[in-house]
């Protein structure tokens, strides 16, 4: 008899030793939220064949979210979120040598997003823990932002009004760290997946303009990690 059948000839399944441990029970609430923000300031900077950069910008994100575990380790639910990115950009010069030279000024970009997204998320201990677990969490999220950009002041100004939809299927793994009997703070990664957006311009309120755009995302991004509490009811 080969090695890894059963007599009757059909593949023998292995027992790996994989306990099936309860982390959160069925029948419990989950809510929670993640707050980001960060802001910079540029004077003057000059980093290589980049000069004399005048800049300012933040970047706010917030993210509730609701569910309910419906089996041991596994909640579905609803998420909302807003997101604002702003820049002011006085000056940028990017001197690529004596016959090519950019320069940019007064500089502005406003974006406010909005976001809805129902999810599935399951957890697993860590070996038999009751406190720190894995979870991983699969998002479908659709998105709609208005944004304006504008160059120049004065009589040479010159603005675009934007608006985009956004659909995007990812997912996000993180790790949770129970805190209290009914709290627990969590580490998550960006989402990875596919997301599709599209783009409708206004110049000037006359001339108009459309992108749309696609792509997909599977790399890790350890700049873009989200700290958040989750409360258990």
């Amino acid at each position: 008899m080969a090695k890894g059948l059963t007599p009757s000839g059909r593949p023998q399944r292995i027992d790996r030793g994989i306990m099936q441990t309860v982390f959160i029970p069925k029948g419990q609430w989950m809510a929670g939220g993640t707050v980001s923000y960060s802001e910079h300031e540029e004077n003057n900077l000059n980093f290589l064949v980049i000069k004399d950069v005048e800049g300012l910008g933040y970047t706010f994100n917030v993210s509730p979210y609701v569910g309910y575990f419906f089996r041991d380790n596994m909640a579905a639910g609803i998420r909302a979120g807003y997101n604002r990115t702003y820049l002011d950009l006085g000056n940028f010069n990017l001197n690529l040598g004596e016959d090519f030279n950019i320069n940019l000024k007064d500089l502005y970009y406003l974006e406010h997003e909005y976001e809805v997204s129902g999810f599935l998320r399951t957890y697993m201990p860590i070996g038999r823990s009751k406190i720190f677990g894995l979870f991983n969490e699969v998002r479908l999220t659709y998105a709609y932002a208005t944004g304006k950009n504008s160059t120049g002041s004065g009589t040479e100004y010159d603005g675009t009004f934007e608006r985009t939809h956004s659909f995007q299927i990812g997912i996000a793994p993180g790790m949770s760290a129970f805190i209290t009997d009914w709290s627990a703070v969590e580490v998550s990664v960006g989402v990875m997946g596919y997301s599709f957006k599209w783009q409708k311009q206004t110049t000037n309120q006359i001339e108009t303009g459309s992108r749309r755009t696609s792509s997909g995302n599977f790399k890790i991004n350890l700049f873009s990690i989200n700290i958040g509490m989750t409360f258990y009811l």
